[in-house]
């Protein structure tokens, strides 16, 4: 005991000589970003554009600091070279350039996720740092090499416990962080990764790799560490593109915005699939069938037709009377100035300048004919002109080759029938009637990437382009009568500053975009790599939209089929890749379930296998103890009976704690059918338990200790204890939901029903 402790007083010392490295770097870049601010928006505006270059700089790297000052250090690798290397979030060195602390990312630190007995690859003992707040509170060690430790203490402090896998790296550090009370957040595993999680986080960054893991292996979690890790190994390749993250839902979103910060990463552009069209809001909603319809892989078909259907050839000729001077619209004119505009193989609106230019120069070419004299070639740009304003000739150029936006093609194509009909003659009838939806109806998730395949094929609208321009002459005349405003208001200047070197120093002062912000504010970014969770929900459409992001197919599919609740998602990685990425992607697979207890993950494969679902094959890494408990619902109900397992979850989870509410204790949800959500909430509410449901302040849903959601909610989050209601009616809507709702919590189980549980189930 006393060598143990002489080891945790020599940890904490060198724990404590890495965070006081880690203050003083504060301290420095906090005092160059206060004298950047100090000289102010002054001087020449290259001056000004490198003062808010370093300011971004600091400021990024203030909070690079910040965001790793939990945990910061959690690794030691004693090596054969009887040198010592402590890893950590961030890398450090002192003020001489030796180092402190390894990058996690960094080569210098495989050994720490990978070396083992048999291939120790140069390291004696591995020791993971077991810390609170800045205090090393535990220790845990591996010796690889007994040969080559001598003169040491007694080094293995945990050995293997009951219940255990055994193979696990680091498994008293890892199983305490997974009997740690679950918060509103997601936790990063930096500390604990294992060895086929590191694997896959450093995989190559070429190519698309395809995660495949069952429930609680850690899919999300390696997601997100491999994106801090592709950036910091191919910094110089993804700086300038970005990577983007796309998850599930907001709510998943806000649940891991944690985790990039505290592994030094801030400059990922994390979105949904609903909001990569930027200016489009998806708040409507619609079944489940018409979603499935709009993500059919025949739909881009369908816009593609949609919008050669707006290049029209007029039934008959038009008769314009240009000043006393008769010129006619042929339909043949217009046939000949469409084929040539398609050959050009632009976007719609980007060809209809070729058709525009094409139709005006034979229409010159009759004014010029009827004026019965010769016009010179300079002159004639002149005629051209006072035909392009000409009313009845923008209004009939117009009808042939209208400039469209997405929008517009969409909703017409949805509110007008024989507009679907024209344009859709393969989808059968059934199908045609439920996309039907009266103009401006809300846009729906499902609805985007027919936006974004509409903007595609559209382009950008030669118009809109001019409108922006003079909205942009506009602002700058706005901005220079206000900066006559402030020199006449304050009798400044004196001939020193003019209004437009005070407009320039307004302009100058906005904030500078990061990659990711300008990514994200662009529809037509084309990203280094793509990281995208809950992979299989995707309809062929949302991969179409998706590839065109990222050219080089570089990006990580992360995901678990038997999984899938949207009807038009994937069942099966070749059925739904394959005709995307023409083969070219490899497959990894987790097979450790280290969230669910061994009986609740045994009992939710054995349901999901008997409903054919494409289970994959995992091993548990822990057993609880009465970790699955299945209570029927008595006379007064499924609701009364939920509530009543609330009450014993809380009391469970709290325990001594003299505070019900600390936020250690962890977190119970209530997942249940979506028609009983509202009813649960009620009830808890009436019970007392109301408390429970508010988040803290500032919070969310997910931040309070009890939350009540469908199970479609729950996907890619995790809760300390689970009641779950009704299996069996959720199961009748969606095998995968249930399989999902069954997964979820990291101790216990509590099931509530009022009929037989689904078929598949054992005691």
């Amino acid at each position: 005991m006393a060598g143990r402790q002489d080891q945790l007083r020599e940890e904490q010392s060198a724990v404590d000589l890495r965070y006081a490295r880690l203050d003083e770097l504060r301290e420095q870049t906090a005092a160059r970003l206060a004298e950047v601010r100090r000289v102010g928006p002054s001087g020449s505006p290259q001056n000004r554009s490198e003062r808010d270059a370093f300011a971004t700089l600091y400021e990024d790297r203030i909070a690079q600091l910040d965001a790793v000052e939990q945990r910061l250090c959690f690794g030691r690798l004693d090596l054969t070279d009887d040198t010592t290397r402590y890893i950590g979030r961030i890398g450090l060195t002192d003020a001489e350039h030796t180092s402190l602390l390894t990058d996690w990312r960094a080569p210098a630190a495989q050994a720490f996720y990978r070396a083992t007995s048999a291939q120790p690859d140069g390291v004696v003992r591995r020791r993971h740092l077991v810390t609170r707040g800045r205090a090393v509170t535990g220790l845990e060690d591996e010796v690889l090499d007994l040969s080559a430790l001598t003169g040491s203490p007694d080094p293995t402090g945990s050995g293997h416990q009951p219940g255990v896998l055994q193979g696990l790296t680091g498994e008293g550090a890892l199983l305490a962080a997974l009997a740690t009370g679950r918060t509103g957040r997601m936790g990063d595993i930096v500390a604990t990764i294992q060895a086929e999680q590191d694997a896959i986080i450093r995989s190559d960054l070429q190519g698309a790799l395809v995660v495949q893991g069952g429930p609680g292996t850690g899919k999300t979690a390696v997601a997100l560490h491999r994106a801090a890790y592709l950036l910091y190994a191919h910094r110089r390749t993804l700086e300038r593109s970005g990577v983007l993250l796309i998850g599930p839902s907001h709510t998943f979103l806000r649940y891991i915005d944690q985790v990039l910060p505290s592994l030094g990463e801030t400059g990922v552009v994390t979105t949904t699939i609903s909001d990569l069209v930027p200016g489009v809001t998806a708040e409507g909603t619609e079944p489940d069938d018409v979603a499935r319809i709009k993500g059919l892989p025949t739909m881009a078909r369908v816009i593609s037709r949609a919008v050669r259907q707006r290049q029209r050839v007029p039934a008959e000729a038009r008769t314009v009377d240009v000043d006393g001077r008769t010129v006619m619209v042929h339909p043949h004119d217009v046939t000949d100035a469409i084929a040539k505009a398609r050959r050009s193989n632009r976007p719609h609106n980007l060809a209809r300048v070729v058709f525009v230019r094409e139709m005006l120069a034979r229409l010159t070419t009759q004014y010029v004919s009827a004026l019965g004299y010769p016009v010179p070639l300079e002159d004639r740009g002149e005629i051209t002109e006072e035909l392009r304003s000409h009313r009845e000739i923008r209004i009939a150029l117009n009808l042939a080759w209208m400039p469209l936006t997405p929008q517009r093609l969409v909703e017409d194509l949805f509110s007008r029938p024989e507009r679907l009909s024209a344009a859709a003659p393969d989808l059968p009838a059934a199908d045609r009637r439920a996309l039907q939806r009266a103009k401006g109806s809300p846009w729906t998730p499902a609805d985007i990437p027919l936006l974004d395949e509409a903007a595609e094929l559209l382009g950008e609208d030669d118009q809109a382009a001019r409108a922006q321009t003079a909205q942009d002459a506009q602002q700058r005349s706005a901005e220079l009568e206000y900066a006559r405003q402030v020199l006449s208001s304050t009798g400044a200047g004196g001939g020193l500053v003019s209004a437009e070197l005070l407009a320039d120093r307004f302009a100058h002062s906005a904030p500078r975009l990061t990659t990711a912000e300008r990514a994200a504010a662009d529809r037509s970014w084309t990203y280094g790599h793509i990281v995208v969770d809950e992979a299989q929900e995707l309809s062929p459409m949302a991969w179409r939209m998706l590839l065109r992001r990222c050219p080089t197919r570089s990006m990580t599919i992360v995901g678990d089929v038997a999984q899938t609740a949207a009807p038009g998602g994937a069942h099966s990685w070749e059925q739904m890749l394959d005709p995307v990425l023409r083969g070219s992607w490899r497959l990894a697979e987790l097979t450790v379930n280290y969230r669910t207890p061994a009986e609740v993950a045994r009992t939710a494969q054995d349901v999901a296998r008997t409903a054919g679902l494409p289970v994959s094959a995992l091993t548990s890494a822990r057993d609880v103890p009465d970790a699955l408990r299945v209570a029927g619902a008595g006379s007064d109900g499924v609701v009364v009976e939920v509530v009543s397992q609330v009450a014993l979850a809380l009391d469970e989870l709290v325990g001594q704690e003299a505070d019900p509410l600390t936020v250690d204790a962890g977190r119970v949800a209530v997942i249940a059918p979506g028609a009983l959500v509202d009813q649960v909430r009620s009830a808890l509410v009436d019970a007392g338990l109301g408390e429970h449901l508010r988040p803290p302040s500032g919070g969310t849903a997910l931040d309070a200790r009890v939350a009540v959601m469908s199970p479609r909610m729950s996907k890619g989050l995790e809760f300390d204890l689970v009641v779950l209601a009704e299996p069996s009616a959720i199961g009748e809507v969606s095998m995968g939901d249930l399989y999902v709702a069954m997964t979820r919590p990291t101790r216990g189980l509590r099931v509530v029903t009022s009929t037989t549980l689904p078929a598949g189930w054992t005691p």
